[in-house]
């Protein structure tokens, strides 16, 4: 029995060893990051939610100076929360702001594949026609005064998308209140409803410090007729050349960096 016993415990460490390697420790091997961005190649999914979700109930926020509601959907799958902003087209606090602007955002977005612009949809309310906005569940909020930075070099790529999206679209309105993140560092982008105006000059706007080379070769490729199918109803065609003029003066500044800096301007 002891010469058994002697032939047998090696090969029970051995057994007992393999299996402590197999455990996960009891929270380093387990991820509590959360990714915010839950729409991202679902976003049929969700437009067809916060289109046809029921709506159990508005609530006021106190958040954002165009004053939105926030909405719960039934059933909450995949939608639980929306933002409902029934900004009219006009004039409001000195700005041109309209509801329309956010669902241009976000049409866009996709378009370009920025994936940070979460879903909206156009949807009527009791006779009221807005901008249902998917209400972005574990979104941590900017803080100016201790700005968040994630893991380099992504952290400074993902900021360089946004202002290369905020130029193109002549959003003069990007704050603390209308970007926040998630625990996987994706930078989110909410509010656009003072986008897309009239505006030719890049003036009054973030200047660029690098460029995303596979977004500006799809920001390049845009043309008056794609732009009209992806915003068709959403954007006039006045805006629109005025939104390929903005493009062009970007192009004249990344090609003024590049003479400077040579091709270290690009990532990607």
């Amino acid at each position: 029995m002891r010469a058994f016993m002697r032939r047998l415990l090696p090969r029970l460490t051995v057994l007992v060893f393999a299996g402590a390697l197999a455990l996960p420790g009891p929270a380093s091997a387990q991820s509590t990051a959360t990714c915010a961005r839950a729409w991202v190649g679902h976003e049929d999914d969700f437009e067809r939610a916060l289109a046809e979700g029921a709506v159990t109930g508005l609530e006021k926020v106190d958040i954002g100076v165009t004053r939105p509601k926030r909405g719960s959907l039934d059933p909450p799958t995949p939608v639980a929360r929306f933002t409902w902003k029934p900004l009219k087209p006009g004039y409001h606090r000195g700005y041109m702001e309209s509801y329309k602007a956010e669902i241009a955002a976000y049409r866009l977005d996709r378009l370009l594949g920025l994936q940070m612009v979460p879903p909206v949809i156009e949807r009527t309310l009791d006779g009221v026609t807005g901008a249902a906005v998917y209400w972005i569940e574990n979104m941590k909020p900017w803080n100016d005064k201790k700005p968040p930075r994630g893991p380099e070099p992504e952290w400074s790529h993902q900021l360089a998308r946004m202002k290369m999206f905020d130029l193109l679209v002549a959003n003069i309105d990007r704050n603390k209140g209308n970007l926040g993140y998630d625990d996987d560092w994706h930078l989110l982008l909410i509010d656009h409803s003072r986008a897309f105006t009239g505006k030719k000059d890049l003036k009054g706007m973030a200047a660029l410090v690098n460029v995303d080379r596979t977004l500006w070769a799809k920001m390049s490729a845009l043309t008056l007729d794609s732009l009209r199918m992806t915003l068709a109803g959403l954007v006039s065609d006045d805006d629109l050349e005025a939104l390929l003029t903005r493009r062009n003066k970007m192009a004249e500044t990344i090609d003024r960096m590049v003479q400077s800096r040579g091709q270290s301007v690009f990532f990607n």
